[in-house]
């Protein structure tokens, strides 16, 4: 008699929202290495005074790291299921296309720029959201397409 242990696989839209939590996780911990981010010395907790440039392009704040690294543990917890998973990337994704037109009608030198962003941020915050929200559509339909195709019952 063969003991299996019953093995758990991993839909693809739960690879998808585990592998962008972690960039995200990457990021905000990156934040607040000195050399990844350049003029790490003016690296304040929020503002557009803070000059930090994550890889010297990309303005971050004490803030936007803690967003990014709390974003991250919010896209692990949620990839513990399929439906969690596509709601994060597609609702993260909806929030990510906000903060790009958030970036776009802000004055970048005014106290509207908390985050703060610049247009660097507002490129990347463009094709993260378009990105997720095709994860989360793209990957949970190929979820759905696999399951049919297995027929009932059978997974």
């Amino acid at each position: 008699m063969s003991a299996t242990s019953p093995t758990r696989t991993r839909t693809p839209v739960q690879v998808a929202a585990a592998v962008v939590a972690v960039v995200f996780l990457l990021v905000g911990v990156l934040g607040f290495v000195p050399g990844i981010t350049t003029d790490y010395d003016r690296l304040s907790f929020a503002g557009h005074d803070s000059m930090a440039m994550l890889l010297g392009v990309f303005m971050v704040s004490v803030l936007h790291n803690i967003v990014h690294l709390l974003f991250g543990i919010a896209g692990l917890a949620a990839a513990r299921t399929a439906r969690g998973a596509r709601l994060f990337l597609v609702a993260g994704g909806v929030v990510y296309l906000v903060l790009w037109l958030y970036g776009l009608l802000i004055d970048h030198g005014s106290d509207a720029n908390f985050v703060p962003v610049n247009t660097a941020d507002n490129w990347l915050h463009l094709g993260l959201g378009v990105g997720m929200i095709a994860l989360g559509l793209l990957t949970a339909r190929a979820s759905a397409n696999s399951r049919a195709a297995r027929g009932p019952g059978l997974g």
